[in-house]
């Protein structure tokens, strides 16, 4: 078992859905109405069957809206490294009677809130969406969403670091509906740590918003859902894994069309692939190994090459659905005790990014942002970024991607002071989940290097527990490599550490 030491580790590829006239979107961001609800009765007297009294803009933070309570040192906040304690103390009296001092946080917002919060718009489904799937799209929600169709819940769900979507085909029929949606951003059952930078008042900010893209979006009943594409750069052929859906309830054939194309240069168009597929009702996994040709094109720090995969399926009605996927033919792997990339020696060169945002206490969701980001990060020499407790958003690996940045991703959590993992507790699950979610997200892109569970773990079966999440993912993705803990464990199982 190879194992790499490394004193500082500061940090293939998602699938990203491009429209190509065979998604219908219906864009949500603008005014909302709103309500904050500070006592937790919004579900018991229902307000999502009645109007909301205030507005608000989407996407964004209620911080940025001034929304929320007054700053005062009695603010509750998210975070424990400080003691807030002593911004009580009698010692602290005169610098809080002359304003000097107020509150325990590191980047002061101007509002606070944590609980939750709720918005409310009307929307109109056109009379062509009849019989098509239809979903909602929440980019960058902070953090557990709960969503209604006019007075019936649709689900709950709570990723930090990816979209939720939503299936609400069976609530929206053409016409007008009211759609609500309460986000609540305190700490529950599932607890990543209060210091992780994903939550943390420290660095980004604990708000409660939606940040991303917002929209509806309009399927075909038979559609693609997912598309995972695993790189052989030996063999030169992609192996993907598609995930196609049937909501039509019957069987039928399936025609498949595969293509990739350079992104970068005119001179590589690999063939295209076409096949015959039979499918049954709900969802269909389909295995195919696309060939690259010759004279591939491999990404790395130094030539990011990249290409596009589009995939397009029709059902035996004559319907059609179409996803483009951008992705990298690279390797990124280990020998004795050095990275490599695509079977050179790699010398990472690489900072942390704590998730600090002054301006808005939130990460950009635009990929301009995070160009500016690494153009700055590589003037200064560096090839990698550690994100340290915290999963950005697609722009970010996108971004990536172009300049040739080689990404560690953490899976939101510090689970120290207060939390821990291998103890049973919910996080354990949920960094499971939220791995999952991760990688069906961001897992193509060719920046994504590196995944790790999160920072310096508390918990006495830690070593056990991170030995199991290490190994389950080193044996079902082998695009990327893995460790358990940055700071700590050392693991015999890990590709490498971090300590």
């Amino acid at each position: 078992m190879k194992t790499l030491l490394i004193s500082l580790l500061a940090i293939i590829f998602v699938t990203s859905c491009i429209d190509t006239g065979q998604k219908n979107i219906l864009d949500l961001s603008g005014e909302w109405s709103f309500r904050i609800d500070p006592e937790s009765k919004g579900i018991i007297e229902k307000w999502f069957v009645s109007a909301l009294p205030e507005t608000i803009n989407l996407p964004g933070s209620m911080t940025e809206n001034g929304k929320g309570d007054e700053i005062s040192v009695n603010t509750p906040w998210t975070g424990g490294i400080v003691d807030s304690s002593w911004f009580l103390s009698p010692d602290m009296e005169k610098y809080r009677q002359s304003g000097n001092i107020k509150v325990p946080f590191w980047l002061q917002p101007d509002k606070y809130y944590a609980g939750m919060a709720w918005y409310q718009k009307k929307v109109k489904i056109p009379a062509s969406w009849k019989g098509k799937n239809i979903q909602l799209f929440l980019e960058r929600c902070h953090w557990e969403t709960i969503v209604w169709v006019d007075d019936q819940q649709a689900g709950m769900q709570n990723s930090l670091g990816t979209p939720n979507i939503y299936d609400l085909t069976a609530w929206l029929t053409p016409g007008s509906h009211t759609l609500t949606l309460c986000v609540d951003n305190r700490v529950k059952e599932v607890d990543v740590g209060m210091n992780s930078h994903s939550i943390s008042d420290h660095t980004q900010s604990n708000w409660n918003g939606i940040t991303g893209r917002m929209e509806l979006q309009s399927r075909n009943p038979v559609f693609i859902s997912n598309a995972s594409l695993y790189p052989d750069v030996k063999t030169r052929h992609v192996n993907i894994k598609l995930e196609v859906q049937n909501t039509t309830g019957t069987d039928g054939p399936l025609k498949i069309a595969v293509t990739g194309k350079s992104v970068n240069s005119d001179d590589h168009t690999p063939d295209s692939l076409m096949l015959d597929q039979q499918i049954t009702p709900g969802s269909n996994e389909i295995d195919i190994k696309y060939s690259m040709g010759d004279d591939i094109l491999l990404w790395d720090e130094f030539a990011p090459n990249l290409y596009r995969m589009k995939i397009e399926v029709a059902d035996a009605a004559g319907g059609t659905d179409v996803l483009e996927v951008t992705f990298g033919m690279r390797e990124f792997g280990i020998q004795g005790t050095r990275f490599t990339i695509n079977g050179r020696p790699l010398f990472l060169r690489g900072t942390l990014e704590c998730a600090i945002f002054p301006e808005t206490g939130y990460p950009p969701t635009d990929t301009a942002s995070w160009t500016r980001i690494f153009r700055i990060a590589r003037a200064h020499g560096l090839n990698h970024l550690r994100f340290h407790s915290w999963c950005p958003p697609e722009a970010a690996f996108t971004a990536a991607d172009q300049a040739g940045f080689y990404l560690h991703i953490e899976c939101s959590s510090w689970a120290n002071q207060g939390s821990s993992v291998g103890d049973g507790k919910p996080v354990d699950q949920y960094i499971y989940d939220e791995s999952e979610r991760m990688v069906k997200s961001y897992g193509n892109h060719p920046s994504f290097c590196m995944m790790l569970y999160g920072n310096e773990p508390a918990g006495a079966n830690q070593e056990k527990w991170l030995t199991g999440f290490v190994s389950y993912w080193k044996n079902k993705d082998p695009r990327r490599l893995y460790s358990g803990g940055a700071g700590w464990p050392i693991l015999d199982a890990t590709d490498f550490n971090s300590t």
